[in-house]
């Protein structure tokens, strides 16, 4: 029997407007195919080819291509969301859909902002708009992968989600499975890797360096993806309710909901401000509160 709550990752995790708005919607979605042969990797193809149509219509140019290409970012969103639901609800846990779905998002991501760039560069005729879609893309990959990377910290101490490992690094037994997972497996390392290992010094860094370090390496190994028993500062670090909350605006949910609104509004221009400004803004916001709120309570506590 479809469970909803069984089918949510975390919602101290999880973004807020997931928990409250798209999720609840993509749960319907998950209702209607919960009983019916379609497979979470199904899904997650048609939210890539949703979030690629987005593109084409941006093409386009005018008001009403633009209303129709936000609501198709929207939809894309949801069956992102659907899809993961849909793999708990069913059982259906893959490292093939693991990746395709992180696949997939790059593609939008690369898709979406390269119209947006071009067709307000053929709008303005001001080169410096293609400047900022790639500052734009750039920016929403590195802030989903810092929100993902404490994330699946997180949800690896709750025990859940050992399906997805805190790095994907290539292991000895993914070089023995071999075929398509491995492929994928390449593909995603060539995307996100030294994105993972960027967002890994970053928060070797809020740390405080070697603060961590050593507790880490005793008790859990960072890219293990088995459980593992972490030690109490690797439990409070990980699982911070206001670093989460915080870092949890930071995915794909809100992002996309300002492209939505920007899109509708005709304000293609506007997002790209909010992009750069306004999430770059709460990401180190994110960075401060770790490093000089976090780091300095976990200090004050003798372990």
């Amino acid at each position: 029997m479809y469970s909803y709550r069984k089918s949510l990752k975390s919602d101290i995790s999880d973004e807020l407007i997931n928990s409250y708005l798209l999720r609840p919607i993509a749960g319907l979605i998950v209702w209607a195919l919960y009983n019916t042969p379609v497979t979470a990797n199904q899904v997650t193809i048609a939210s890539t080819i949703a979030g690629l149509v987005a593109a084409f219509f941006y093409l386009k140019g005018t008001s009403e291509a633009f209303i129709v290409a936000g609501l198709l970012v929207t939809l894309k969103d949801l069956l992102d969301s659907a899809d993961g639901q849909l793999a708990r609800a069913k059982q259906q846990y893959s490292r093939v859909g693991r990746f395709l779905d992180s696949i997939g998002d790059f593609v939008v991501d690369a898709a979406v902002f390269s119209a947006i760039g071009w067709i307000l560069y053929q709008l303005s005729g001001t080169w410096w708009m293609l400047l900022l879609a790639l500052l734009g893309l750039v920016g929403i990959s590195l802030r989903v992968s810092y929100h993902v990377f404490y994330q699946v910290n997180f949800l690896h101490l709750q025990k859940r989600s050992a399906n997805n490992r805190i790095s994907e690094e290539i292991r000895e037994e993914d070089l023995k499975k071999g075929g398509f997972e491995l492929v994928l497996q390449r593909i995603f390392q060539c995307i996100y890797g030294w994105q993972d290992r960027l967002i890994e010094r970053v928060d070797r860094w809020s740390y405080g360096g070697n603060f961590l370090r050593s507790h880490k390496n005793e008790s859990r190994d960072p890219s293990e993806g088995s459980f593992r028993e972490p030690c109490q500062r690797c439990q409070e670090w990980y699982s911070d309710i206001i670093s989460l909350r915080i870092s949890g605006l930071l995915g794909f949910g809100t992002e996309f909901f300002l492209l939505m609104l920007c899109s509708v509004l005709n304000r293609l221009e506007l997002y790209l401000y909010l992009n750069i400004f306004l999430m770059n803004g709460i990401l180190i916001l994110c960075l401060f509160y770790r490093r000089f709120v976090l780091l300095r309570e976990l200090q004050a506590v003798k372990y």
